[in-house]
C-alpha cells in the first residue's frame, strides 16, 4: 500500500511512495500528527540523482524490519531538497552545529514535534560499518532517549536557536569594504588553489563556478595570475573525466584531485554555470578546447535534458543498471577494453586507448575504465578519434539509461538559460539564444502567476512559492537574454521580478531573506551571502538590481543594492572569499558598470554584434535594440541618426552617438 507520498510530483518522493515506511511529505498534517502523538520527527532529505540516497533507501527504507521501527517510534517525513531548499538550508546548518561536520545527502535529522533538531547525520548503513552504527540500532537509541530524556533537550535547543540567530549578519551604516577587500579575498582563494591540477583544495574537487567567475574578473582587471588559475582549472576539467568525453556535459564533482573520476550524477545547475565560464574563457583565450566543451555540453542539454515544452529537466542519476541488471554507480559511463575493441577498427582502438586511457590501469574502482584525456591527440589522428567517439556514443546509448529527474525548477532553468544565451551570443549561435528564450517563455507562461513565481512544476502541476534564488537567478538570466537578443517582454519581466524582490524578500536591515515574507514560518529564516555549488541569492540579487537600476534609471533598485552591501559589509571584511558574487556586486557599486546601447535596423545590429562578440568585458552590458522597438524607458530610448548608432554610458553620463563599429571596438579595446 502506498504511503502519503503517492500524490506528490517530485520524482524523488515518488521513488519512496511504495516503501513500507509511513512517509509523509513536509506539511501541517505530519507536523500536527507529531505534536498530537508527542513523537519525534525523522526527517530525511535527499534528491533523485543522489547515489547514497538510493543506497540508504534500498538498505533501510525498503526493509520491513527497519520500517517497522521507524513507523512505531517516529513521524517520518521525506523531503526533496530541490523542491524545499529552505528546509535543506536550515537543517544542513543545524547538522553542522550538532555534529561539527559538513553535511550532505541523504541528510538524516531527528526533530522534536516543534521542528527543533536534536540529532543528525547523513547516510547510515543498515548494519554497523564505516565506523557508523546500524540504522535500526540508532533508531531505537534515539527513540529511547526522546522518551526518557527529552527534558534534557530544552537547553540544547535554546543554544541551537541562539546559534541560528548568530548566522544573520548585523549591518553597517556605511559600506566599508573596498578594493582591498576584493584583493584579500583573491589572496585567500589563491592560498587554497591547486596549481598542479587546478581547482581548490584536495579531493574531492568541486567546480566552484562562483570562485572561477571571480578569478576571470580579476584577470580582466589585470591580475594575470588569476587568469592562469581560472584557465588551468577549466582546462583540467575539460580534459578530465568530470566532463563526459563521450556524450558531453559535466558531472557533479570529482572524487580525485585530478578531475578524472567523477561522482556520476549530472546536474542542470552545474552545466548552466559552467557554460558561462567556458564562454568567458573562450573570449579571453580563443582556446578551441573551451568552445568544443560548450558545443558538446549544449548538445547534451538539447538531446537529453530539454522537455517538449522548451524548459529543462533537473538531473540524471549517478546510478544505472549494469549488464547483470544491478544498479551501480557509473554503470552507464564506464568501459572494459574488450568492449571498446569490439566496437572499433584496430587503428581507432589504438588511438582511443591512448587518448582515453584504456591502455592504462583501470581507474574506476580498480575494475573499470572511465574515459578522460590521458594523452593529447595528434592532428592526423583526429579523424580516427572522432570515429571512435561516435561509435562509443552509439553503443553507450543502447545501455540502460540513468534515471531522469524530469521536474522543472525555476532557479536551475534560469542558470542554464543564462549559460546558453551567453554561449549563443559569443559563438554566434542565434538558435541557442532562441532555445534560451523559449525556456524563459515557459517560465513566464507556466511558473509566473502574475503575482509571483512558482518554484517547480512537473507535468500539469506547478506549485511551491518561489525562493530568493528563483527571483535572483531569473533576473540575472533576463539581463543576459537582453544582451543576446533584446525583447521588450524580457525587460518588463525583469522589472516585475525586481519589484517582487524588494516587496517580498528584502529585510528591513538590508539584504534579502531566502524565503518570502508570506512563506510558511519555520524555526529559522536564512539570510546569508555565502556562495556554494550555486550562487548565493543575495549576491546575485544585489548585483542584478544594481545593473537593472543603472540600465533603466531606477534609484530604488540602486538604493536596495546599497542596503544589501551594508547588511553584509562585516561579512565581506571578515570572510569575503566565501562571498565572491557579493564581491562582484561591491566592485560594481564602487565603479558602476558600463552600458552600451546599440540601436538600428536588424541587419545592421547583426553586423555590430558579430564584430563585438569576442570582447570579454564583464563590467559592461551591451544591449542591441532594434529601432522599431519603442516601448522603452527614456534611458534606453535613443534615436539613431543612421542605420546603426551606439552610445556608451556610465552612471548618468553617456557619450555622443558612435557612428561606426570600428570606433566602438576601439572603445571596447
Amino acid at each position: 500500500m502506498a504511503n502519503k507520498l503517492a500524490s506528490e510530483t517530485s520524482p524523488y518522493l515518488l521513488q519512496h511512495a511504495d516503501n513500507p515506511v509511513e512517509w509523509y511529505p513536509w506539511g501541517e498534517a505530519a507536523l500536527e500528527l507529531a505534536r498530537k502523538l508527542d513523537k519525534p520527527i525523522l526527517l530525511s532529505i535527499g534528491y533523485s540523482a543522489c547515489h547514497w540516497c538510493h543506497v540508504m533507501a534500498h538498505e533501510s527504507f525498503e526493509d520491513s524490519g527497519v520500517a517497522s521501527i521507524m513507523n512505531e517510534n517516529f513521524v517520518n517525513i521525506k523531503v526533496d531538497r530541490e523542491e524545499r531548499p529552505d528546509l535543506d538550508q536550515i537543517y544542513q546548518t543545524a547538522h553542522g552545529m550538532l555534529s561539527q561536520r559538513s553535511g550532505g545527502w541523504p541528510l538524516t535529522v531527528f526533530l522534536t514535534p516543534q521542528q527543533e533538531p536534536f540529532f543528525s547525520g547523513t547516510y547510515f548503513p543498515k548494519t554497523p560499518r564505516y565506523q557508523l552504527p546500524g540504522f535500526g540500532d540508532l533508531l531505537l537509541g534515539i527513540a529511547e532517549f526522546y522518551r526518557k530524556r527529552k527534558g534534557d533537550l530544552v537547553d540544547q535547543n535554546r543554544q541551537l536557536m541562539k546559534a541560528f540567530a548568530s548566522t544573520t549578519p548585523s549591518p553597517n551604516t556605511v559600506v566599508t569594504a573596498n578594493f582591498k577587500t576584493i584583493h584579500e579575498a583573491f589572496e585567500e582563494l589563491k592560498s587554497s588553489f591547486d596549481f598542479k591540477h587546478g581547482g581548490f583544495g584536495n579531493a574531492p574537487k568541486f567546480p566552484n563556478p562562483s570562485d572561477i567567475n571571480f578569478l576571470l574578473r580579476r584577470a580582466y582587471f589585470g591580475n594575470h595570475e588569476a587568469g592562469e588559475m581560472a584557465s588551468k582549472t577549466l582546462e583540467s576539467m575539460a580534459l578530465g573525466g568530470i566532463f563526459d568525453q563521450i556524450g558531453g556535459g559535466f558531472c557533479r564533482y570529482s572524487v580525485d584531485e585530478r578531475w578524472n573520476i567523477p561522482h556520476f550524477e549530472k546536474m542542470l545547475y552545474d552545466n548552466g554555470q559552467l557554460l558561462c565560464l567556458y564562454a568567458d574563457a573562450y573570449q579571453i583565450t580563443s582556446n578551441i578546447l573551451f568552445s568544443e566543451v560548450i558545443f558538446s555540453t549544449i548538445s547534451w542539454l538539447l538531446r537529453e535534458m530539454l522537455s517538449e515544452q522548451g524548459a529543462f529537466y533537473s538531473s540524471l542519476d549517478a546510478d544505472s543498471k549494469d549488464e547483470n541488471g544491478h544498479n551501480e554507480e557509473g554503470a552507464f559511463y564506464v568501459w572494459q577494453p574488450e568492449q571498446v575493441k569490439k566496437l572499433l577498427t584496430e587503428e581507432e582502438f589504438i588511438v582511443a586507448s591512448q587518448v582515453y586511457g584504456f591502455e592504462r590501469a583501470p581507474n574506476f574502482e580498480s575494475q573499470s575504465w572511465h574515459p578522460y584525456i590521458a594523452k593529447a591527440v595528434f592532428q592526423e589522428d583526429m579523424p580516427l578519434l572522432i570515429n571512435a567517439r561516435e561509435k562509443l556514443f552509439i553503443a553507450r546509448q543502447e545501455r540502460p539509461y540513468p534515471g531522469l529527474d524530469d521536474k522543472i525548477l525555476t532557479a536551475w532553468n534560469a542558470l542554464v538559460i543564462k549559460g546558453i544565451a551567453r554561449s549563443g551570443r559569443i559563438l554566434n549561435r542565434m538558435d541557442w539564444v532562441k532555445t534560451a528564450q523559449n525556456a524563459m517563455d515557459f517560465i513566464y507562461d507556466r511558473l509566473w502567476t502574475g503575482e509571483g513565481l512558482l518554484a517547480t512544476c512537473r507535468g500539469d502541476v506547478a506549485h511551491i512559492k518561489a525562493y530568493l534564488d528563483d527571483y535572483a537567478y531569473l533576473l540575472d538570466a533576463l539581463l543576459e537574454l537582453m544582451q543576446s537578443d533584446f525583447r521588450s517582454r524580457d525587460l518588463r519581466f525583469a522589472k516585475e521580478i525586481a519589484e517582487k524582490l524588494l516587496r517580498d524578500f528584502e529585510s528591513e536591515k538590508g539584504g534579502f531573506y531566502f524565503t518570502s515574507h508570506d512563506h510558511e514560518v519555520l524555526i529559522h529564516r536564512p539570510k546569508t551571502a555565502f556562495d556554494n555549488a550555486t550562487p548565493n541569492g543575495n549576491g546575485i540579487a544585489t548585483l542584478c538590481l544594481q545593473r537593472l537600476g543603472h540600465l533603466i534609471g531606477e534609484m530604488r533598485y540602486l538604493d536596495s543594492a546599497e542596503r544589501s552591501l551594508k547588511a553584509f559589509d562585516k561579512v565581506l571584511i571578515s570572510r569575503g572569499a566565501g562571498c565572491p558574487n557579493m564581491l562582484v556586486a561591491l566592485e560594481e557599486y564602487k565603479t558602476p558598470p558600463t552600458i552600451i546601447i546599440i540601436r538600428g535596423d536588424k541587419e545592421g545590429l547583426k553586423d555590430w554584434q558579430e564584430r563585438t562578440r569576442m570582447f570579454f568585458c564583464p563590467d559592461t552590458l551591451i544591449l542591441p535594440i532594434e529601432s522599431s522597438i519603442n516601448d522603452l524607458p527614456a534611458v534606453l530610448n535613443r534615436i539613431p541618426k543612421q542605420n546603426v548608432n551606439a552610445w556608451v554610458c556610465q552612471g548618468v553620463e553617456c557619450s555622443p552617438p558612435i557612428n561606426n563599429v570600428d570606433e566602438l571596438i576601439e572603445r571596447l579595446s
